[in-house]
């Protein structure tokens, strides 16, 4: 059950009305606005103070029983009238309540006058009421009462002394226009303690409570409470209806320490409100439903106009009926003659349950009334004819519609409707493929905005007699959107069969060629890549400025993946201010790229400056998919750099936001976060993330090189060799080497594992030769430790250690500290391996600080162990974090007791105030430190340590 939220005011007047009786209470509101539930709370209150209630409802019935609520009220409060003493009025209480016979008087004598005989039933019920004391009568729903029932509390209120306080509810707009319930609202008599009281929706506030408190009152984001206030207009059972429906079709997500929504857009309409909206739309006359459904294909307001035009009703029968339709209270009037529903929920529903070929031809009519309006509505104009399925129309409007949207700076919304249409309606190839053109991926939502584009390209290539230089824009486009959505290589085929066929100075034959000199997918040697950059043909004088923009950054893209300084000369020509809407997402994409490819080089700094541009501008013009790409490219950044504080959780949440972010993204997200892992000794949870991250292209080289240097570690030297055997061939076997940093240290350490020296040598002279003396610090400090690895192996100590210390320098000035503390640990133990002792034992207590500064502590346990083991004490030397050793640490012991106290690993989180990921953590070291392999074995282990101390206790962090 939610919480009662919002209603304090409400609930105070109806204190201050009881208190002061008897008194009459009002309470009007729509359907789902909480008046029972209001009720409900209230009289619990009541009961506890020792007044008496009877409550009753009037049901919805085609033909109410007489007096059916008041009886149901009186036999639900009173359960039985014996020992009342009742004078002979009650025996007219025998019809309505044949179980109570043998307690009640003779049944009086019938009267003739039908009046008399019911104000004598009247009496009756007061006496039971004052025999039982009753203080309140609650009847709910009287806006479906019977007649009887509604004289009955005209009867109560207009007594002196007035005998028990009412309250009723009721839906003002289901009056009957002639209801006895609008006299009892009306003309009660002037000394009647009347409260009125008209409950009004949620707001914002008050939404996101009541969410929480559904959720274990976990924290909502405002994003989400903001999204469900206006689906719902903050009416309590839309809200409910709707979260439970979302719940259940695991539609919510944990983000950001709370709940959100994967997808903001439409709500769905929850069954239940869906159901009973039906059933009130289908009482009505054939032509009043018309009415409501024309208001609800429109959408929005509509005046009286539009609305007939959509109808197709003749003039005298829609007058009548758009009457009746305003009346049945599901319509409001928006403004002075316009027209709509209350609420959208009930638009939707009603828009649902229209048969499929009356609602195509009314938005056919919709669209030709709008066509007629002095300022065309082109947006309206767009969806109405796509939804009639009137190709050349849709077409039309939707293309105008988008360029006006991305004009005024809204490049989501033109995406959006541009996408919507393409993948909804069989379009000639020549709309198709412009429109396709138009479509900024970048400003989509959604984890895969490709696949129905692709479908709809490759339906016009199968359906439509196409010439082959007709045939090309179409084969072209599904190549490019398919190298876009990661399936590099089936999109180069598509790409390579459109190349012949393109028209030489078309924007589509330059573009071809650059996406073929991307090296991306299988391997091919670096000549080959630059070959098609070079062919790219100079586009004609005709081509925009915008689709200009577009050549150049893709250009600069390529060069730089190349390994071709000309590139940065190119990516200095990306403006950092977009000359309007339509470039923003073309700059923002370029910096983000760049930003990737300056990571590669090894210029951190600039890939910094690079995301934050990037980032900016998808802020200021609403780059929905930019968004991920700059985090999860941020979040590659801030491990290189050492800002690993919050990384984890931050990369976690896009990898498991599978609905929300693009595969791409989650990829590069499950890189850095398997690297954490690794780092921290998640061994497998570490190997499942970099597997995952290999699945992208992008990611697929750097993943497998920190899977390879798992297996070294392991002393699986053949995986290790096997992993890197392909990704080493496909960048420095092909003269890539800004693909080569990661993977070519780890492949030389493998070769040098298998005693492969002769092959090791080889590849470091292969990844110099690429290299050369490019400005490129991270593949030029990569070389270093490559020829420090083969130093070592050949036993040239005192070069390795040299070679070591310089690449950790090297590390150092990008700054790589993880790389190059690992560096220091290498050149330490070179120096001891020398026999200089005295040297190498302080640089790896420096190593052992610095490690567990950064939170590598699988690291900085390894270099711990071999310290221990040379008697160095590790505890007793310099400020840095300490490492234990075998011995757990005070988080890890803290955490072991939760363990054995029977909690999860949430439960042990939120004891200790860390995430989940953390404790798992430290419960695989502990599990590693004690030498046991399950968290059973490891509880039990614990007990027989005597370790068990006080559980629960939450210790201060690890210093």
């Amino acid at each position: 059950m939610p919480r009662f939220v919002g209603r304090d005011r409400e609930v105070a007047a109806l204190g201050g009305a009881l208190g002061k009786p008897p008194a009459v209470v009002l309470i009007d509101g729509e359907a789902g606005i909480g008046k029972s539930r209001l009720l409900r709370e209230f009289l619990a209150a009541q009961a506890e103070r020792g007044c008496r209630v009877v409550v009753g409802a009037c049901p919805e019935l085609r033909v109410p029983y007489t007096l059916g609520a008041v009886v149901d009220a009186v036999r639900d409060g009173v359960g039985s009238v014996s020992g009342l003493r009742l004078s002979g009025l009650g025996g007219a209480l025998r019809p309505l309540f044949p179980e109570w016979a043998a307690d009640l008087p003779p049944a009086p004598e019938p009267l003739e006058d039908a009046t008399a005989a019911r104000h004598r039933l009247f009496r009756a019920f007061v006496e039971v009421f004052s025999r039982l004391d009753v203080g309140v009568l609650v009847l709910e729903d009287v806006h479906w009462a019977d007649e009887a029932t509604l004289e009955f509390l005209l009867f109560l209120v207009s007594r002196r002394p007035q005998p028990v306080s009412v309250m009723v509810t009721y839906r003002r707009e289901e009056v009957p226009p002639d209801s006895l319930l609008l006299r009892l609202t009306s003309r009660l008599p002037a000394d009647a303690h009347l409260v009125r009281l008209t409950l009004k929706p949620l707001g914002i506030g008050e939404t996101a409570a009541f969410v929480s408190s559904m959720l274990a009152d976990d924290h909502v984001s405002a994003e989400f409470a903001a999204f469900l206030h206006v689906r719902t207009e903050g009416i309590p059972l839309a809200v409910e209806e709707s979260v439970r429906l979302m719940h259940d079709r695991a539609d919510l997500i944990r983000q950001d320490g709370g709940w959100a929504r994967r997808r903001l857009d439409r709500i769905e309409v929850p069954p239940t409100i869906r159901d009973a909206m039906l059933e009130r739309v289908g009482r009505l006359p054939h032509d009043t439903r018309t009415v409501l459904y024309a208001v609800s294909v429109l959408s929005g307001p509509a005046d009286y106009v539009t609305l007939k035009a959509v109808t197709g009703l003749p003039e005298d029968r829609f007058t009548a009926q758009a009457a009746d339709a305003l009346g049945c209270g599901l319509l409001h009037e928006a403004g002075p003659g316009q027209w709509s529903f209350r609420h959208s929920l009930a638009c939707h529903a009603v828009y649902e349950a229209i048969p499929a070929h009356e609602r195509r031809a009314m938005h056919l009519r919709a669209g030709r009334a709008l066509e007629g309006r002095p300022l065309q509505p082109v947006a309206q104009l767009a969806r109405h004819f796509r939804l009639a399925g009137h190709v050349e129309a849709s077409c039309r409007y939707t293309e105008q519609a988008a360029d006006l949207s991305t004009q005024s700076g809204d490049v989501a919304t033109a995406a959006l409707m541009l996408h919507s249409l393409v993948t909804s309606l069989a379009l000639p190839a020549e709309p198709l493929v412009r429109l396709v053109m138009k479509i900024q991926f970048q400003a989509l939502s959604g984890s895969d905005p490709y696949s129905k584009i692709i479908d709809s390209l490759q339906s016009a290539l199968e359906i439509q007699a196409l010439t082959p230089e007709q045939q090309a824009p179409v084969r072209f486009q599904i190549g490019r959107v398919l190298m876009v959505a990661g399936e590099i290589e089936a999109g180069r085929l598509e790409i390579l069969r459109a190349v012949p066929h393109l028209a030489p100075d078309a924007l589509e034959a330059a573009r071809a060629r650059t996406l073929l000199a991307l090296p991306l997918g299988n391997a091919r040697p670096v000549s080959e890549h630059l070959r098609w950059l070079h062919e790219a043909p100079a586009v004609a004088l005709s081509i925009a400025p915008h689709h200009r923009l577009l050549l150049s950054v893709e250009r600069a893209f390529a060069l730089l993946m190349l390994g071709e300084e000309a590139g940065w000369t190119a990516a200095w020509q990306i403006p950092d201010e977009p000359a309007d809407p339509r470039a923003a997402s073309i700059v923002a994409a370029g910096h983000t790229n760049v930003g990737e490819e300056a990571m590669r080089w090894g210029r951190y700094d600039e890939a910094g400056e690079r995301l934050a541009k990037a980032l900016a501008l998808a802020e200021r013009y609403e780059l929905l998919d930019c968004f991920d790409s700059i985090a999860s490219s941020q979040a590659h950044l801030d491990w290189f750099t050492g800002a690993w504080a919050g990384l984890a959780d931050r990369a976690a949440r896009l990898v498991n936001d599978d609905d929300r972010v693009r595969l791409k993204d989650r990829c590069e997200a499950a890189l850095v976060a398997g690297l954490l892992q690794a780092a921290a000794g998640d061994r497998d949870e570490a190997q499942e993330r970099l597997r995952f991250a290999g699945r992208d292209d992008q990611q697929r080289i750097e993943a497998a090189a920190a899977l390879a240097q798992l297996c070294l570690r392991d002393g699986d030297v053949d995986e290790a060799l096997r992993l890197t055997e392909g990704p080493s061939e496909s960048t420095v076997g092909t003269g890539i080497w800004p693909r080569a940093v990661e993977v070519t240290p780890v492949r030389v350490a493998a070769l040098v594992a298998a005693g492969r020296l002769g092959r090791a040598a080889d590849l470091v002279t292969a990844f110099e030769h690429a290299v050369g003396d490019k400005d490129a610090q991270a593949p030029q400090a990569s070389l270093v430790l490559c020829r420090a690895i083969l130093a070592q192996a050949e036993g040239r100590l005192t070069d390795a250690a040299a070679l070591f210390a310089d690449a950790a320098t090297a590390w150092e000035g990008l700054p790589r500290p993880y790389d190059a503390l690992l560096a220091r640990e290498h050149h330490a133990h070179c120096l001891l391996a020398d026999g200089r002792h005295e040297a190498g034992l302080p640089v790896l207590s420096d190593v052992l600080r610095g490690l567990s500064a950064l939170g590598a502590h699988n690291d900085a346990d390894r270099v711990a162990r071999f310290l221990n083991g040379r008697g160095w004490d590790t505890q007793a030397r310099g400020r840095g974090r300490p490492s234990y050793g075998d011995r757990l640490s005070p988080r890890e012991l803290a955490v072991a007791r939760l363990l054995v106290g029977g909690r999860t690993n949430r439960e042990i989180a939120e004891v200790l105030v860390v995430s989940t990921q953390t404790v798992a953590s430290q419960l695989k070291s502990a599990m590693r430190k004690l030498r046991v392999t399950s968290r059973t074995a490891l509880a039990i282990r614990v007990v027989e340590l005597g370790l068990t101390g006080e559980q629960g206790r939450s210790p201060a962090a690890d210093e």
